[in-house]
This record gives C-alpha cells, structure tokens and sequence, in this order.
C-alpha cells in the first residue's frame, strides 16, 4: 500500500473506517464477522484504522477493534475520537446536522478530554492512541480549550497526534496555534466536496486530510438501490426512496466511465479522490473482505489528466437530491 503523511505521521493512502463493524449502522452483523472484516483490511494493507468512542453503544465499536488488533498492535494506527459519547451527568449542548433527527450533542469541556482518553484507552486495550480526534468542535467552548487539553495527553504520552474533526478553517487555525495539528477530518467525496476554506487552511498548515464517508455512505459504489431495515442512512436524506432513485439515475454516466476503465465505481470513487490532494487519504468501511480488497486497489490507480477532466465535467453535472449531512 502507497503511504502518505498527516503531519509527522505516516498512514496508508486508504485505511479503513471501522463505523460499519457496529450493529445499527448498516444494519445488523454480530461480532465474528466484524473482527473478520477488520483482519482482512490489515492483512491487506489498511492499517490505519478510525473508529470513535461513540460509535455502537457503550463504546462498542472501540473495543471490537482492541479486541481484533489483539497481538498484532505495533501494525496498527488507531485514530479514535470524543466528545459524542457524553458521561452521565454531564451537560449536553445541541448542534444541527443534515440528519432527519436535526441534531447531535456534545461535549468538548477541557476537564472530560482526559476522562474520554482513558476510557477509549481501555475499550482499546491499548496504552497509547495514536491519532486522537475532537469528534465535532462543541458549541459552547472554544476549540482551543479543548485543544489545550488534547495537548496534555501528548505531553503525558497517552496520545501522539492530534486530530480535528468536522471543523471550519477558522477552528482549524485556532487549534494549530495551541498544537501542530496532524490531520483534520471531513466528510469529502464525489458527491460532497470538500469547504475550499478548509482545504487551503490545511494546505497552507501542513495538516493532511482524513475523508470520512469517501464512498459517500457507500452510494458511490453504484450498488445501493435500497436500505434494509435498521440501517442508519434511513436518516440521510439522500437515501429516502425518492431521492436514492433519482441520484442512482444522475450517478449513471459516471457508473459507465468506471465500466469503460475497467474498474469498479468504487474504486474511481476512491481514485478520483486521492488524485485531489498530495495529503488526503480515505476511510471507506465495508463488511465484506472482498469489497475491503477491491478498494484497496484503487490506491495503485492513476487516472490519466484527460479522465479527470471528463470526470470533473460529469460530476459538474451530477447534483445529489437531498441535503448532506453536516
């Protein structure tokens, strides 16, 4: 697998997003088949695995990967994130997102980040995390206070690099300023760009990229016609009936180019993404270890100048139905 950097760190150029291996996401799936999932996306070369202590209940998603990366840790970078999961007790403030529900809540104040270390720590099975991630900036604190205290975890050798998530190129500057950021992660894929603000900010700091939802929930690999019952993307809009439908037609020519290069949709999904930027990588999930294989492949992929173009003239024309989410 060809490497990139986030700051100092060095990752695969597509990990593996390990939301999917939690029940209530894409609906149903027990544990074996999760840790199965996740043992081929390291043996194949996605080392560079995410989760988030707030994904499945009761930080379920941290410790089925703790448990898959059991004797095999020095393989792995794990990035895992805070401030969903809220302790009992203690304040909740609300922000809006595209979801159907409205909102999500959160909390970013400088006296839990130890205590969400810790607990994501020992769902982990790990003494050190190495990416660690403020999962959304909480409204009601500045991100440099939280920062601060992400800042003493790497003093104290808990953590070693630092991570934002679902930020603006305003917080992004203000948190490099208390400590180098390594990566920032948004959501970005062919059917949601990522802010140009953001994008430069990053540049312009030396922070690389982490693009959650690459696949675009898994809609870009052309597959999707219908959601089963229990999947969460019933809370996207873009995946309610009407709306999957007229987005499957709109995708179409895209479909027929990857057909015509000989690969999967997928994988020009994920290649067209990685030719945007030197320091972007991808997370893409999936349950399946041939798909996990498959996606893999496209970071050996090089689209030729003349696609990219005919590429960006097709995604200029094809508009998703549906808000996104954030």
């Amino acid at each position: 697998m060809r490497t990139r950097e986030l700051g100092n760190l060095k990752v695969p150029a597509i990990g593996f997003g390990a939301m999917v291996l939690s029940p209530g996401i894409y609906g149903d799936i027990d544990d074996t088949r999760a840790e199965t999932a996740l043992g081929a996306a390291l043996d194949a070369g996605a080392y560079h695995v995410d989760t988030s202590d707030a994904y499945g209940p009761n930080g379920h998603n941290e410790r089925l990967v703790g448990r898959a990366i059991r004797g095999r840790r020095d393989e792995v970078v794990i990035a895992t994130k805070f401030g969903l999961a809220i302790p009992e007790g203690e304040t909740a403030r609300s922000f809006p997102v595209g979801y159907t529900f409205g909102e999500l809540k959160v909390n970013g104040e400088a006296r839990l980040v130890r205590r969400y270390a810790e607990r994501s720590l020992r769902n982990l099975g790990t003494d050190v995390i190495d990416l660690y991630y403020v999962h959304y900036p909480d409204p009601g604190v500045p991100i440099e206070e939280t920062v601060a205290a992400m800042a003493e975890l790497v003093r104290d050798g808990l953590v070693r690099h630092l991570g934002l998530s679902n930020v603006t190129a305003g917080q992004l500057r203000a948190a490099h300023a208390v400590h180098p950021v390594a990566a920032v992660q948004n959501e970005w894929s062919m059917w949601r760009p990522i802010d140009a603000d953001l994008l430069a900010a990053a540049r312009e700091l030396g922070v690389g990229i982490v693009a959650w939802s690459p696949l675009g929930n898994g809609f870009l690999t052309g597959t999707v016609s219908s959601l089963g019952e229990g999947d969460f993307r019933h809370n996207a809009p873009r995946f309610s009936a009407r709306n999957l439908a007229r987005n499957n037609d709109r995708y179409a020519p895209i479909k027929d180019m990857a057909a015509r290069l000989g690969v999967t949709s997928a994988q020009l999904a994920l290649a067209w993404l990685l030719h945007q930027d030197d320091h972007v990588v991808a997370i893409p999930g999936s349950r399946t270890p041939s798909h996990i294989r498959e996606n893999l492949e496209a970071a050996d992929l090089t689209l030729h100048p003349d696609t990219l173009a005919q590429l960006e003239r097709a995604l200029g024309a094809f508009e998703a139905e549906g808000g996104t989410l954030l």
